[in-house]
């Protein structure tokens, strides 16, 4: 049976670029994230003992580079019928209108050759100003849009690397005094995992 790695991130930005280093360390799979009120998100993965080795070692050491903390942990061999309380059902929660239980919606096997860029706020306006600006300064475009609930919210904006880094470092300068800057982030190539999680 697979080993499984449990993941748990406040914010929904850091967890993607954990995942990101995650899936590319090794063959590991993501079965699902799940929302918490923290707000933060738990992201379960499986895999052979020595890719969910590599993927935790890989998430300790991104959590620690991008200064956000996170509960990581490996379970070698899970209990037969236990996949019932780590596995949860999907769900939607309507207080932050999207599903607060994500599976992976279709299965990719390679990289994208563009970049996402995440930039996540506590407060609305602060996260609105950060894009407007983004769109000004480079080439992107918006892909989406992530809630956790607390006022926590993430704009995803997708463009060759080099306009993803400008337009991020040129909108997380804008949320100053407008709300809480909780992340900003870019992802060069994001791996499947990540690319199949982005909100629609």
């Amino acid at each position: 049976m697979d080993a499984l790695a449990l993941i748990e991130i406040g914010g929904w930005s850091p967890a993607m670029v954990v995942l990101d280093a995650m899936e590319k360390s090794g063959n590991v799979r993501l079965l699902q994230t799940e929302l918490n009120d923290a707000p933060g998100v738990c992201m379960k993965l499986r895999g052979a003992i020595a890719d969910i080795e590599a993927a935790a070692q890989a998430a300790e050491e991104t959590a620690r580079a991008i200064e956000t903390s996170a509960i990581i942990h490996v379970i070698e061999k899970p209990a037969q019928h236990s996949r019932a309380a780590y596995e949860a059902d999907l769900d939607f929660n309507p207080l932050i209108e999207q599903a607060s239980v994500k599976r992976p919606e279709k299965t990719m096997s390679e990289q994208a050759n563009f970049a996402v860029g995440l930039i996540e706020t506590q407060g609305f306006t602060g996260v609105f100003e950060a894009i407007d600006t983004a769109l000004k300064t480079a080439a992107v475009e918006v892909l989406a849009r992530e809630k956790l609930g607390g006022g926590y919210i993430t704009v995803v904006i997708k463009g060759d690397v080099a306009s993803v880094r400008a337009a991020v470092e040129a909108g997380k300068a804008k949320v100053e005094g407008l709300g809480r800057l909780v992340a900003a982030h870019v992802i060069p190539n994001p791996s499947p995992g990540v690319l199949s999680l982005l909100p629609k």
